[in-house]
């Protein structure tokens, strides 16, 4: 998957995934919005008619929406959900941007509050801010265990998209454990994230940090990409969605929470600099070492700037992005191999992965 990042209506975490351009994210602040919040865990049994269908989407609404909040970040608007009791809310990376402060409309508020930037993890697209008072009534929202979502399982998005406070939007998980890299506006490469959830429900600008939630009214993912067509124009790809799995957003939001940054992320890294190389054909043909940090795992197993990466383990690498999508779904610590070519010979040698 490939990235690229767009800037319509301020459009937050683009990509390119097998031939779409993915984006997501906040909206511009001139499109307001409210919203609203709740949390509640309550196992349901499975709907056996419209009416009883109907019953369980409302009740979750009703359990769930007043825990998502809009994020004013600067001249955007983003969504978030409450993490905690104590006022700490978990978004994307993409919303926040640069800045140290937000203003906060949640369900038990009608003016937005302050609030202020706990950390930011571009690594995992994720953020954590806390709200400067802590608003009678603030609920946190239920997470869920990512292992157990299923593939065709109805799931509602729930958030502001386009400034329009506290909708909510109803599709199933598409698809699990997909490996997926943003772009940028300036056109580098974004975030690499594995295992998130594609879902069908739509995803437009402003969803981003919001919640993707299952009929047991648990937040499964955290909505972060929405897919758009080249070939129809750039117009939106219909049932094309990402969000960040719930084990991945707790697993980052709980260090934030608990250290104030991200001091374990589970990553793994080769400890390089590249860029990707390309033929004479000017096609991707590898990815060549720029530096290598001391002591590192490219270092310990032999790399040296100048080197072209061309397979990771039993994975083509063609460009920094598959080595980043290759890398997403390995673990620190973890033995593989690394096949480079050096003026023009081609080595193989047993690596173990270091931490991003």
């Amino acid at each position: 998957m490939k990235a690229s990042r767009s800037r319509a209506l301020r459009l937050c975490a683009p990509l390119v995934v097998c031939s779409l351009v993915l984006l997501g994210g906040c909206t511009d602040s001139s499109e307001k919005e409210t919203k609203k919040d709740a949390p509640t865990s309550r196992p349901t049994a499975a709907p056996t008619t419209a009416g009883d269908l109907q019953n369980a989407y409302q009740r979750v609404i009703k359990d769930v929406l007043s825990s998502v909040v809009q994020i004013q970040a600067g001249s955007s608007l983003g969504s978030g959900v409450v993490y905690d009791d104590k006022g700490h809310i978990v978004t994307n990376a993409h919303v926040v941007g640069n800045e140290k402060t937000f203003r906060v409309t949640t369900a038990n508020s009608e003016n937005a509050l302050t609030a202020s930037l706990v950390s930011s993890y571009p690594g995992q697209d994720l953020a954590v801010i806390k709200l400067d008072k802590v608003p009678a009534g603030l609920k946190a929202a239920v997470f869920a265990d990512s292992p157990k979502v299923q593939v065709g399982q109805i799931v509602l998005a729930m958030g502001s998209p386009l400034g329009l406070s506290s909708s909510v939007t109803q599709g199933i998980v598409s698809a699990t454990g997909r490996t997926v890299t943003e772009g940028s506006e300036d056109g580098r490469t974004g975030a690499t994230i594995a295992n998130m959830v594609q879902t069908s429900a739509a995803i437009n600008p402003g969803n981003s940090g919001g919640a993707l939630v299952n009929l047991d009214a648990q937040v499964i993912g955290i909505p972060t990409l929405a897919a758009l067509d080249p070939g129809l124009g750039g117009s939106a790809a219909p049932g094309i969605g990402f969000a960040i799995p719930a084990s991945t957003v707790k697993g980052i939001a709980d260090q934030i929470v608990e250290k104030g940054k991200v001091t374990d992320s589970g990553r793994a890294a080769l400890d390089i600099t590249a860029r990707t190389v390309v033929n004479g054909n000017y096609q991707p043909a590898g990815v060549a070492v720029v530096d290598v940090k001391d002591g590192g795992a490219a270092d310990q197993a032999g790399l040296s700037a100048g080197d072209i990466i061309i397979r990771l383990g039993d994975t083509d690498i063609t460009t920094t992005t598959s080595l980043a999508e290759a890398l997403a779904n390995d673990k620190p610590g973890q033995k593989t191999t690394v096949t480079y070519t050096r003026n023009g010979s081609r080595k193989t040698v047993d690596v173990t992965l270091g931490e991003q």
